[in-house]
């Protein structure tokens, strides 16, 4: 079933104990700043409000003893538009709380090969998204079930390395 961007916005500040996303894609740059891309990939600073809104939402959750956290599925080398995600985006969100996990298909199988990206909200609401090119949202629709998906946050999380201890890594290459 079809949610509403309204409706969807509202589970982040509705759900009581955990949000979790899977992260499928490797470029979603039709739904960035290209501004902040450019940035980035120029060597530029980091402007304070670059992407501050989704910050201080994910601190108001985390100071409320919330759990916000993430898989991404990648492969090295890196898109240009994933050095900027995780270097800029990870890093900031990160520190205000939210947690990340790298899933590396480089030297193994993705274990959730053909699953969508999605939100899973206190695993009892699921919404799948979608995505046309470059990563440009589409919207987004509630599932009507989350047992199967539960089963796919578990696989993803079990292949699924620290980002900090994986960006330590490989995060230059």
């Amino acid at each position: 079933m079809n949610i509403s961007t309204d409706e969807f916005g509202k589970l982040f500040t509705t759900f009581e104990r955990e949000a979790f996303r899977l992260e499928a894609l490797d470029d979603y740059s039709s739904s960035s700043d290209p501004e902040m891309i450019r940035a980035f990939l120029a060597g530029e600073p980091q402007p304070s409000e670059y992407n501050q809104q989704w910050v201080d939402d994910v601190r108001r959750s985390t100071d409320a003893g919330k759990r916000m956290y993430r898989v991404h599925v990648v492969s090295r080398p890196l898109t240009s538009y994933l050095r900027f995600e995780l270097g800029w985006g990870y890093i900031k969100s990160q520190a205000v709380g939210e947690e990340f996990f790298i899933l590396d298909t480089t030297e193994q199988e993705n274990p959730v090969s053909g699953i969508p990206d999605f939100w899973m909200f206190d695993e009892s609401r699921v919404v799948s998204m979608n995505y046309g090119e470059k990563g440009k949202f589409l919207g987004a629709e509630l599932e009507p079930e989350t047992t199967e998906w539960v089963k796919v946050r578990d696989t993803a999380l079990r292949h699924a390395a620290p980002f900090s201890e994986w960006w330590e890594r490989h995060g230059q290459e």
